[in-house]
């Protein structure tokens, strides 16, 4: 079933105020609305092993898993690799933290934070792979879609969670807290 067309009266405010190239990038967006994709058993037990990496609050490890679940997603899809990095505590301001950052260019980068800013502990392993695949989503909007921006449309919230969904991460228990001591440079 195709996905329903915005009328102008219909658009959220945020893309009745878009320039009419970004109106017609945010329209193209929206018509994607999944990514059909079949992950390997191996893949999807690499999503399965991101909790106890998480959790012993190893960051070399979770960046390894990251990596090879994005190499997975760019393999299949048949796209340029995105480099993972993960770093150690979310910078955050006035308004919030932030969780993930992808930064296109020559070398297309995802950054991810391990640990929440304010109270220095483990982000859930459903957050943090939400946040890769939303980046992830981003680096596919440029490369798989051929879309001239990647912009936080409905059918791009509708690709993430396809996604999710398909690698099985809805079904992982985030019900972890590890605290991290960057002075001990160790969980406890």
């Amino acid at each position: 079933m195709p996905p329903a067309r915005r009328s102008p009266g219909s658009s959220p405010t945020w893309y009745r105020r878009l320039p009419p190239t970004l109106q017609r990038v945010a329209a193209a967006s929206d018509r994607v609305t999944s990514l059909p994709f079949r992950p390997s058993g191996a893949l999807l037990e690499t999503v399965a092993a991101i909790p106890d990496a998480l959790a012993g609050a190893k960051t070399v490890e979770v960046q390894v898993l990251a990596q090879r679940i994005a190499d997975g997603i760019c393999t299949a899809f048949r796209v340029s690799r995105v480099r993972v990095k993960v770093a150690e505590r979310r910078p955050h301001d006035q308004r919030g933290e932030l969780h993930g950052l992808y930064t296109p260019g020559p070398t297309d980068t995802i950054t991810l934070w391990m640990f929440t800013a304010k109270r220095a502990q483990v982000v859930a392993a459903r957050t943090f792979l939400r946040t890769l695949l939303h980046e992830l989503c981003h680096h596919l909007d440029y490369t798989h879609l051929q879309l001239r921006d990647s912009l936080h449309t409905q059918g791009f919230y509708q690709r993430e969670s396809s996604l999710f969904a398909v690698l099985g991460a809805d079904r992982i228990d985030s019900a972890r807290s590890v605290r991290y001591t960057r002075s001990a440079d160790r969980a406890v």
